[in-house]
């Protein structure tokens, strides 16, 4: 609603007129300072509107496929808005901006932790089993690419992608930049694993039955090694939602009408809009507490998976 560009994030009130009548919020009038002369938002506090749950509303489609109106929560009445946590400079709300940006960069860092710990798994159990000049070559191939600064590398990737590509395939595209950077450290530890596990009597004993040798990593390695990639899943998550985020923030990865939360804070890049709408900060906010909790999360997995890294009393 261009009405309410930049609109501060709508207060929730319980009483009005001095009457206890439940969460309610005020209709948002646009007026300009006569100290500041700055055009700023007051309240009217003549008409109060009920916040209701599974208020009416525009409509969609539920899973693509149901025709519905109803919503979480809102207000029923077009001469009010609710906007939580304030509007953009389109007059968008931006909570409901971030939980669907929150799709694009939590499934970002999954899907690509997946491709870059399953891509880095297989070929570090390439060069430790099979060793010799594919051993050389890959890890050679490997230090060159970890001799890049991650930032630049990141950017330099994602300047591949034509900008006339649609936002999906935008997306895939940050999604596969991201795995293609990713699956060296898990590759390199992986390498090590093997280099201890091809020594072992099962394998060599697969290996006199004359069980090729990518069946031997399939089945025989892989498993061993299902700890390991568990853990650095978990861990590598955060990276994966940060690079994203980074990416678009710089204007060279996810675009609109898709949103992510280093998008959103485009619009935080400049000291004088942080100054004066302080909330368009809050995608950051999501971003901290969302990689926080994976690192928890990857701790967590890492000490239950690791008996003797930590003393139980």
């Amino acid at each position: 609603n261009q009405t309410y560009n930049y609109l501060p994030p709508t207060r929730v009130h319980w009483r009005h007129d001095g009457r206890f009548i439940g969460p309610h919020v005020y209709r948002s009038i646009e007026a300009r300072n006569p100290v500041t002369l700055a055009l700023e938002f007051t309240e009217d506090t003549t008409t109060s509107y009920r916040i209701k749950l599974f208020a009416r509303g525009f409509e969609y489609r539920l899973l693509g496929l149901i025709p519905a109106n109803r919503h979480l929560l809102g207000i029923e009445s077009d001469e009010a808005v609710m906007f939580l946590l304030g509007g953009d400079k389109f007059g968008r709300d931006l909570l409901s901006k971030i939980i669907i940006g929150g799709r694009v960069s939590l499934t970002a860092g999954l899907i690509g932790t997946a491709i870059s710990v399953l891509l880095g798994a297989f070929i570090g159990s390439v060069s430790g089993f099979f060793g010799g000049w594919v051993d050389v070559a890959i890890q050679r191939f490997i230090e060159l690419l970890r001799s890049f600064p991650r930032i630049p590398l990141w950017l330099a990737l994602a300047l591949i992608l034509p900008p006339t590509w649609p936002s999906t395939w935008v997306y895939m595209g940050i999604v596969v930049v991201l795995s293609f950077i990713g699956w060296m450290g898990v590759a390199r530890v992986v390498r090590g694993i093997v280099l201890s596990l091809r020594e072992k009597e099962f394998i060599l004993a697969a290996q006199v039955m004359g069980q090729s040798r990518v069946k031997t990593i399939f089945m025989h390695i892989f498993p061993n090694i299902a700890t390991y990639l568990i853990v650095v899943s978990t861990l590598s998550i955060p990276a994966m939602i940060l690079g994203e985020s980074a990416i678009s923030f710089l204007g060279l990865g996810i675009k609109e009408p898709m949103t992510s939360w280093g998008l959103l804070l485009q619009q935080a890049q400049s000291i004088s809009n942080i100054t004066s709408y302080p909330w368009l900060m809050i995608p950051g906010l999501f971003i901290m507490v969302s990689v926080l909790s994976f690192n928890f999360l990857g701790d967590a997995i890492r000490d239950a998976f690791d008996p003797y890294g930590a003393v139980k009393l």
